[in-house]
This record gives C-alpha cells, sequence and structure tokens, in this order.
C-alpha cells in the first residue's frame, strides 16, 4: 500500500461523501447503559447524539386480478454519533455500523474514526457475524467558472462514452452515464458509477454539513469498494480493518488513473 508521505493531500480535493458501512448479523436493541457505553467511547471524536431514521418499503407480490395489498412500511431508529461541526458521524443500526465524512482528509485520519466505532460496539456485543463491508468515495469533480459540455481536458477519455462520437456527427451530447464492476479478488468488487451531472450528488441539506460549492456542472467519480465473504465471520476489529485497508488500496490509483494532469494543476491543487 502506498505510503501516507506518498498520497497527496489535494487543497481542493473533490471527494464530497466518504463512507464506510459495515453490515452484521441483526443485533437486539441496546440498552439505555450500552448506548451511554457506546457514547463514551466515542465522545472524543463525535460526541453529539442525534437519532437517525431509515425507512424500508417492501412491496408483497399479488397474483393477478387479486385485490392490492398496501406496501409494508418499516422504520428503524437508532443512534447517531456527530461532530461538533456535523462533518463527520457514526451510526449504530440494529444490522450495519456506518461511518460517513464530507471532510476527508487522510485515509488513517478517517479508519481512527472507523476503529473507534468497531471498538465501541464490539464493546457491548451482540454481533454474530459479519455479512459484508463497503467502501464508498463520491466525488464532485468542478471546473470554477465553467458552463460547459466538454469534460475531455478534465477526465480521461475512457469515461467520456459517446460523446465524442455525437461530436464528430455534429451533435453535442448533454448527458451520459456509465457504470463498470472489477473484481480485485474472488471476494471482493469495485463499482465504478460516472457521468456529467448537475446540481449535486449529496444533498446539501442533509444531517452532515459540506461546503458549498457555486451550483452547476460537475463530473460524477463515484467509487464504492465492497467485500461480501463467501462464510460469515466473527466480528474480529483487527480482521475487519485489515479488510477495510484492502479496500481502500485500490480505490485512490483508480480514481488518479482517471483525471488528467490539467485537473491536478488548475483544480485539485489549488486551493479555495
Amino acid at each position: 500500500m502506498t505510503s501516507m508521505e506518498e498520497r497527496e493531500v489535494y487543497p481542493n480535493a473533490s471527494a464530497i461523501l466518504v463512507a464506510l458501512e459495515v453490515r452484521h448479523s441483526k443485533a437486539e436493541p441496546h440498552s439505555s447503559a450500552q448506548r451511554l457505553k457506546i457514547k463514551r467511547r466515542l465522545a472524543a471524536q463525535v460526541p453529539i447524539v442525534r437519532t437517525g431514521q431509515l425507512t424500508q418499503v417492501t412491496a408483497a407480490m399479488q397474483p393477478a386480478g387479486a385485490p392490492a395489498v398496501a406496501p409494508e412500511v418499516r422504520v428503524e431508529e437508532f443512534p447517531r454519533y456527530f461532530s461538533r461541526d456535523s462533518t463527520a458521524a457514526v451510526s449504530v443500526r440494529a444490522e450495519a455500523i456506518v461511518v460517513e465524512t464530507t471532510r476527508y482528509g487522510r485515509w488513517e485520519e478517517f479508519r481512527g474514526l472507523v476503529a473507534a466505532a468497531l471498538e465501541a460496539r464490539q464493546e457491548v456485543g451482540g454481533i454474530d457475524g459479519v455479512e459484508r463491508i463497503g467502501l464508498r468515495y463520491v466525488n464532485e469533480i468542478r471546473v470554477p467558472g465553467e458552463l460547459f459540455h466538454d469534460w475531455s481536458p478534465w477526465v480521461d477519455p475512457a469515461l467520456l462514452g459517446p460523446a465524442p462520437i455525437g461530436e464528430e456527427l455534429g451533435m453535442r451530447t448533454a448527458q451520459w452515464q456509465g457504470v463498470t464492476a472489477f473484481t480485485p479478488a474472488p471476494d471482493r468488487t469495485v463499482v465504478l458509477r460516472y457521468g456529467p451531472r448537475d446540481g449535486f450528488a449529496v444533498d446539501p441539506g442533509g444531517d452532515l454539513k459540506r461546503s458549498m460549492p457555486t451550483p452547476g456542472p460537475f463530473f460524477l467519480i463515484d467509487i464504492d469498494s465492497f467485500w461480501i465473504p463467501g462464510e460469515i465471520p466473527e466480528f474480529d476489529i483487527k480482521t475487519l480493518l485489515t479488510v477495510c485497508d484492502e479496500l481502500h488500496a485500490p480505490v485512490r490509483g483508480l480514481f488518479e488513473r482517471l483525471i488528467t494532469d490539467r485537473l491536478r494543476k488548475e483544480v485539485l491543487r489549488h486551493a479555495d
């Protein structure tokens, strides 16, 4: 893995959300004492507690001609622990631990929060096994002052899809979207979603605060690196953190391969 010293931290980085989810077997609701124990363990990094909600809608399959049945709606409430500036959060749900930040610096810093969340969750127990770990980086590539549809100076041609063909035929390509899945190992997958957008990839009015760019066009580079084990392992922190490092390993290389030197020099290396 590339050392911390070799990885450049861009002053004007494009990552607007980084999230890691450890999905596990369903656990029983925590008591007040257990929640207090988690809060104390996380107090140094995410001391503010709020209530999060997750809504799931399940539609039942009905035979043709049968009376319509209203879909089942389930709402899960869970504690969500925030940093004082509301740019980082840890959610402790019945079937998952989620760590998020909108102010990403280095992997080592984010990994430290992940480790603290896993340790706090392990202390209260009740998890039989881990079913999935996913690490996601959402990037909004923005070029200040530009209102354009030609992204060729800023991202690799592999991301331009049919746009060059349209230009050759005298047609401006207004939008496109692409998805590519890579398999670094039998139990690991990296999914890349990309394409031009307008507005925001992540709701700026959400609970997590983020720096507000000037509204306008951006190019989405959304990298989701995840692990699904063949057998469900125990909740072992050392093993889980090793998997997290393995999931992170290809992300930076892929991102760097997808952008141009011009984007680095003229955008990412310039402080706001």
